[in-house]
């Protein structure tokens, strides 16, 4: 959704998506303490989700100076 966005409205867009990635996150890792998921599973879920999470942060650190050079 932010890739088609004006430079200006992708900061939101990305923001919210950090934010309901960090949500989920928090959900695997509650799930793998309460046993729900084993360590196998966790870490097949929440190896991609941070790397996920890498690039997004790097996409809202570039649109954020881009958008304060403006």
């Amino acid at each position: 959704m932010a890739g088609s966005l004006g430079r200006a409205h992708k900061l939101p867009v990305l923001q919210k998506a950090s934010g309901k990635l960090d949500l989920l996150k928090f959900f695997i890792q509650l799930a793998w303490e309460l046993k729900i998921f084993d360590n196998k599973k966790y870490i097949l879920l929440s190896e991609p989700l941070n790397d996920i999470g890498r690039i997004l942060g790097g996409w809202i650190k570039n649109t954020d100076k881009e958008t304060s050079t403006s």
